[in-house]
């Protein structure tokens, strides 16, 4: 009892009654919500009952769903010619109560970073994300900035990037999100990110390399290396050498670097078996950029591993991830043949 006093739960009578300063919401797609005003914090659970509703039915004859500037969900009434921010259909929820998952089912292909991240707070934690402006990088830096991170979106193009940064902010006004400039495929441009970076002299808890390119048409970087294979591995690669000294100075920290299943569907040795140079940046003639995007990706794996062995004695930690089969992102956008695929294959996938 003395929890629910401090909480501010033990105030009303009915377990269905809201205590004071929260209120009940709904998604665009149906799922009920509380925004909790006193603490400025939303959670899906009911604040006492801890279920979890959904919307029954359709909009009442006469009522549409419209979205405001900032983004929140309302209602209007065509007949009685007014608006509310509340769901007419709140009066007619069902509980969603799904069987209790265990720990190695908790997540699954349906699962959001919202919904990972929930209860979480990251307050005072410093986040680096690598091509955070569009795709799966744009939901995690979003996800976490609404969790209280710092996080700067390290993009190529800065408008890009300011415009996600102002996406960000209508969700909520006080998140902690920055851009800066990061080209991948200049060793130049790296090394001046981490320049500017270490002069605002705060730490680095999570550094996350997401940016990749898929299905380009073979060219040379101004560093004379094949632009997947920069963009992709070795342009992370000396971001994190060059930020190293810091991750181990604001211990416990973690490097994450986004790869892909596809990773399986290569080799980097000759017939040997010994390291092939040649494979990784490769001659227009010896190119196709499927094998180019796989290669690039094995590197990531086995740059994560080595980084890890190097670095978890110092408190670093270093995993290399697979965001799922086929998520649909703008990554297919260079050329029209993957986007015939990634459209076709898009109502069998997961989107963002």
């Amino acid at each position: 009892m003395a929890a629910l006093k401090y909480a501010g739960l033990e105030d009303t009578d009915s377990e269905e009654e809201l205590p004071p300063g929260w209120e009940e919401r709904t998604t665009k797609d149906g799922w009920v919500y509380y925004a909790n005003h006193l603490e400025e914090k939303t959670q899906w659970e009911h604040p006492k009952s801890g279920k979890r509703k959904r919307i029954a039915g359709d909009l009442p004859y006469g009522w549409e769903q419209e979205t405001d500037e900032n983004g929140q969900v309302y209602f209007v009434d065509h007949i009685n010619k007014r608006t509310t921010y509340l769901d007419p259909r709140l009066a007619f929820t069902v509980e969603d109560n799904p069987v209790k998952p265990t720990a190695r089912q908790k997540y699954d292909g349906n699962s959001t970073a919202m919904e990972i991240l929930q209860g979480r707070d990251l307050s005072g934690k410093v986040v680096i994300i690598t091509g955070a402006n569009s795709g799966i990088g744009f939901e995690t830096a979003k996800s976490l900035a609404l969790h209280g991170a710092h996080v700067i979106l390290a993009c190529r193009s800065i408008a890009r990037g300011n415009e996600a940064v102002q996406r960000i902010l209508e969700e909520w006004h006080k998140a902690k999100v920055e851009a800066m400039t990061l080209d991948l495929a200049s060793l130049q441009s790296v090394q001046h990110f981490a320049e500017e970076f270490k002069s605002k002299n705060v730490p680095l808890h999570i550094l996350i390399c997401n940016a990749a390119v898929f299905g380009t048409p073979w060219c040379l970087t101004e560093d004379d290396l094949e632009s997947t294979f920069q963009v992709n591995h070795l342009g992370h690669f000396y971001l994190v050498q060059l930020l190293g000294n810091i991750l181990r100075q604001s211990s416990p920290a973690r490097v994450v670097v986004v790869s892909s299943e596809s990773h399986r569907f290569t080799e980097i040795k000759d017939s040997s078996g010994k390291l092939d140079f040649s494979l990784l940046s490769p001659s227009k003639k010896d190119y196709w950029a499927m094998l180019a995007y796989n290669r690039s990706k094995l590197c990531n794996i086995l740059f994560s591993n080595e980084l890890n062995r190097r670095l978890s004695p110092y408190g670093v930690t270093s995993n290399a991830v697979h965001p799922g089969n086929m998520i649909y992102s703008s990554i297919h956008r260079n050329w029209w043949v993957y986007t015939l695929l990634f459209t076709l294959a898009r109502p069998f996938t997961k989107s963002m």
